[in-house]
This record gives C-alpha cells, structure tokens and sequence, in this order.
C-alpha cells in the first residue's frame, strides 16, 4: 500500500508539472484491435480487457520485493500514470472559465463530457456540473480507487472497461453493452465514496437528502448505477456557492460560478481520498 500511494504521489507531481505528457496516452492499438474482436465476437471484453489485466497483474506479482520495491514503484507509476484521463480535467476546466465569449465558452465546454460520450453539452449550471463530476470520476476517482484496491492491474481493468463501453464505431454490438453494464458495476464504488467525501467537504445534509432523493425516484429496485452522483453533485453546489464567502452575491445556477466551484469541490474529495489514503498506510505501519 505504501509503495501504491507513492506512486499516485508521483504521478499527480507529474500531471501537475509535466501536463503536456498526457499526450502520451494512446490507446489507438489496443482500441482497434477491440473493435476487431467485438465485430466478430461476443466475448471481446474478457479477452481484450481480462487478457491485459491478467497479464499486468503476473507482472505485479512477479515485481514485488526486487531492489526494495523499486521496481514494483515504477511499474505503478507507469501504469497509473496511462490510465489516468486521458483528458486533462483542469485544462478543460480553464479552458472553459477563459474563453472570451459565451459562444466559445460553450463551444469549450463540450471538452468536459466524459471522453468517448457523444455531445452536445448544454451550456448551463446543472449540466456542466454533472459533466465536471462525471469526468472527474471517469478520468481521475475510478482509477485511483482501483488502483489503491488492486494496483496498477485494478487501474488498467477500469480504463480499458471505459474504452470498451464507449467504443466509438460499436455502439450497437453485443460486447458493448456488455461492457456498458460492466462499466457501471465498476464506477459504483468509487462514486460512493465521492459522495462521502462530497458530505464531509461539502453540505451533509444537502449530499443525504439528493442521495435519498434519487433512489428514492427508482423505488425498491437495487441496481449498481452510479447516476446519483449527478444529483449529489449539483447539491453540493449550490450549498457550497450559498454558504461561501468566496462567492457571495453570486447564483449558483450561473454556469461559470457553477463550474469553479464544482472544481473547487472535485480538488477537495481528492484531498480527502489522499487523506484517507495516508491514514491507511501510516496505520499499517504503527499497526
């Protein structure tokens, strides 16, 4: 675990110092040799997503314990490091809250969809909240979650499950949806924990209430969807701009007010996740 959080210490230094590697992230190879599998075959996410897992997680094993784990860091740190994203958040982000006009601040705007979903994004305050939150997850909580649960094989298993589920030419095949469904399963954890920490930076009472809220619009079914975060996010918001000083005499439902302060709220649940994760680790130690 230590040598887990060393590694995601590392890679934020890197993605904080050194943005520009992101363009470093391509999946074009593996992309098209999923899409000419699931053409022709129902089981194109266990073999092309269970095939690279399961061989980075023999790499795993087999690294621990060479050169005092520096080996096993350098590993992580490369792993992590090409599964995050593949967007830069925060580029997006300023991209948007700098673009001279309100034509090009929307037209900016669509950048923040979670990659491989089809625009448009609406230029508003709920939509481009729910779309902050929703990349911040796809790009950033669901990585680390898994990675910190699984190591780098628990990283490359949920960003090749999202490529596979928004495969751009396969939107009708059966390993699609298959995938889809997958990709849910794998995003509702982390999404949990984001709404704890939204609770914990945010209004408690604003983050229970919009949990209780939406599933109480589903009724007694219990699905593993993660679409709650939507509403918890949009709560937080607006209970955030009403209760900061920083934005006094400012409307939530203002898009840019709404954007900063949903990213204000996106770098607080990674402070915490971080938080938490130290925690662990020095109580393994003294434990």
């Amino acid at each position: 675990m230590a040598i887990r959080l060393i590694a995601i210490l590392l890679v934020l230094a890197l993605i904080r110092f050194l943005p520009e590697l992101a363009r470093l992230r391509q999946f074009d190879g593996w992309s098209a040799w999923y899409e000419r599998v699931a053409q022709t075959s129902g089981a194109a996410p266990l073999l092309c997503v269970g095939g690279p897992v399961a061989i980075a997680l023999i790499v795993q094993w087999g690294l621990r314990g060479i050169l005092f784990g520096a080996v096993s860091l350098a590993f992580a740190c490369v792993i992590l490091f090409y599964c995050w994203g593949p967007r830069d958040l925060e580029r997006d982000v300023e991209a948007v809250e700098k673009a001279p006009d309100s034509a090009r601040r929307a037209q900016a705007a669509q950048a923040l969809l979670p990659d491989g979903r089809v625009g448009p994004l609406a230029y508003d305050a709920e939509s481009l909240v729910a779309a902050t939150f929703e990349s911040a997850l796809k790009r950033w909580f669901g990585v680390l979650f898994w990675f910190a649960l699984l190591g780098p094989a628990g990283a490359l298993l949920y960003r090749l499950l999202q490529l596979a589920a928004f495969a751009p030419n396969l939107a009708e095949a059966r390993a699609t949806s298959d995938a889809r469904r997958a990709a849910s399963v794998i995003d509702w954890l982390p999404a949990h924990f984001v709404a704890l920490a939204l609770a914990i930076v945010s209004d408690f009472d604003a983050v229970l209430k919009s949990w209780r809220d939406w599933h109480a619009t589903r009724g007694d079914r219990f699905e593993l969807n993660p679409g709650f975060l939507d509403a918890i996010a949009r709560a937080s918001v607006v209970a955030d701009v009403a209760q900061d000083e920083a934005y006094r005499d400012q409307d939530a439902h203002s898009p840019l007010v709404a954007l900063s302060d949903a990213m204000v709220l996106v770098r607080r649940v990674l402070i915490v996740w971080l938080t938490v994760i130290s925690l662990l680790v020095l109580g393994g130690w003294f434990g």
